[in-house]
């Protein structure tokens, strides 16, 4: 039984949520508002996402599947200061400019931002209306961190040790294996050895991310991303391997370290889902499944854990009043494999059910919450075209891209200005292959080669205006705010 004082704590954490929770559904009443999630693991394309949304929302992007716009009932979109004045404004000028002017890709976010876009449109009725878009852009790292809300010290010691004796992530692990094993947790304090530990086990959190193992479930998130937390002892803190049925030593290197993990809970994971993540109404998360792929079958099944940790995370559900009172919840979850445009077109559903069936086991049991999930394949930005290329009596079907400068094929290195064509491989017509046959899935034979293009030119559209090329971005609009903009 938790002890009463935790008790009282959470029934009031509860009940300064539900009456925040009462004053935001009054005013989303008076002014409807759809607060928007947009999140993914390391390299998914998140800035490049909200930056090409953003954009061809003002500026009028080619979007035949987004319903409203696509009637011609989108009368005026806008920019306007963001409602929450301690949260990062998401640099969406400095984005666009590097996207379509410097033709670079622009720089990740490594913190939570958030930008503010009001929709002016016409109903189906005929009726001038108002909703406001307001976009939360936060690293997926944090969303992976929520599960330790629900889990002790000792269980989540005990997970990521069993965890790092897998394959590949035991000879990762070495360095901090060896200093796990050398580290009495009944002995008394010792900050130098605790930050010794921290050190060994964040350098084996980053190799666990490096594209060569791409492993997606890496808590504690902030370990990877610091920002001014870094060297607090918030972040200086490591499993251990600890003794079956043992009680904890009140002044032992055990306490400590348990200590400091109900820290980082306290001050960096409950903050980011009380102020934020509760507050979302819809959620879009963004997968680089190539990236796995690519890693072989070991990184696509930790992929697939991390996105089962992720929707087991939201409070999944139909919005009413009571919900949005108690227990606010997402009603919408988009699940996009981004970076469609590295296969040809005759992959891009392929790679869909591939997504499909790893969220397939979560996805079942949210339908029964009345919530919404979708999944599909997508580029926000396409950065090749597609061109057959004939090999001896075949042709196969291709990309054709400009690389981005330092990337290598075939022991030439690009730079930059070269357009290139290459067979991107096939993905498996059976999804469940990707999870077995690392040959299939991975690059040992390079069956799957996927190269970084250089943005490309805006194309123009038949209204005159210029727009960033995509792959079934409009689908993912529709699904997400479509409905909203009846």
């Amino acid at each position: 039984m938790p002890p009463v004082t935790t008790t009282i704590a959470r029934l009031a954490d509860q009940a300064a949520l539900a009456a925040r929770a009462l004053v935001e559904y009054g005013q989303h009443l008076l002014q409807p508002t759809v607060r928007l999630g947009i999140t993914g693991l390391s390299r998914a394309g998140k800035t490049v996402f909200i930056t090409a949304l953003v954009h061809g929302l003002l500026r009028g992007g080619r979007f035949p599947l987004f319903g409203a716009y696509a009637d011609g009932r989108i009368a005026n979109v806008r920019l306007a200061p963001q409602p929450d004045d301690n949260v990062p404004r998401f640099d969406y000028e400095n984005h666009i400019r590097a996207l379509v002017d410097e033709r670079r890709w622009p720089d990740s976010t490594r913190q939570i931002s958030e930008l503010r876009v009001i929709i002016d449109y016409q109903s189906g009725s005929g009726a001038e209306r108002t909703l406001t878009l307001d976009i939360v852009d936060y690293p997926g790292e944090w969303l992976l961190d929520l599960p330790l809300l629900g889990m002790s010290y000792e269980r989540w010691s005990a997970e990521s040790v069993q965890r790092s004796r897998e394959t590949p992530r035991a000879a990762l692990a070495a360095n901090w294996h060896r200093d796990l094993a050398a580290t009495d947790p009944m002995a008394p304090t010792d900050e130098n050895r605790a930050i010794a530990s921290a050190k060994l086990f964040t350098e084996y959190l980053r190799a666990c991310r490096d594209d060569r193992f791409a492993m997606s479930v890496l808590p504690p998130g902030r370990f990877l991303m610091p920002g001014d937390l870094e060297g607090s002892p918030a972040l200086t803190f490591a499993p251990l391997e600890l003794p079956e049925d043992a009680v904890r030593p009140p002044d032992s290197h055990w306490a400590m370290m348990a200590r400091r993990y109900e820290a980082y809970k306290d001050y960096v994971v409950k903050p980011f889902f009380v102020e934020h993540f509760q507050r979302l109404d819809r959620q879009i998360v963004l997968v680089d499944a190539l990236a796995a792929f690519n890693a072989g079958h070991h990184a696509v099944r930790d992929l697939q854990a991390a996105l089962t940790d992720i929707l087991d995370c939201f409070q999944i559900g139909r919005r009413t009043l009571l919900s949005t009172l108690f227990r606010p919840r997402a009603d919408r979850v988009l699940f996009a494999a981004t970076k469609a445009d590295h296969l040809h077109h005759s992959n891009h559903d392929r790679l869909e059910a591939i997504l499909q069936t790893m969220v397939q086991g979560a996805t079942e049991r949210a339908k029964f919450s009345g919530a919404q999930i979708d999944v599909i394949a997508l580029a926000a930005v396409r950065a090749t075209q597609e061109a057959m290329v004939g090999q001896g009596v075949e042709s196969l079907p291709s990309i054709l891209g400009r690389a981005a400068a330092g990337e290598t094929s075939g022991g030439r290195v690009f730079d930059g200005e070269t357009d290139v064509v290459v067979f991107p491989g096939d993905l498996p017509t059976d999804p469940g292959a990707i999870f077995e046959n690392r040959a299939a899935a991975g690059n040992t034979d390079a069956a799957l080669r996927f190269l970084r293009f250089r943005p490309p030119a805006l194309e123009k559209t038949d209204a005159g205006g210029a727009a960033l090329p995509h792959i079934r971005f409009d689908r993912a609009l529709q699904f997400i705010i479509g409905d909203r903009l009846q």
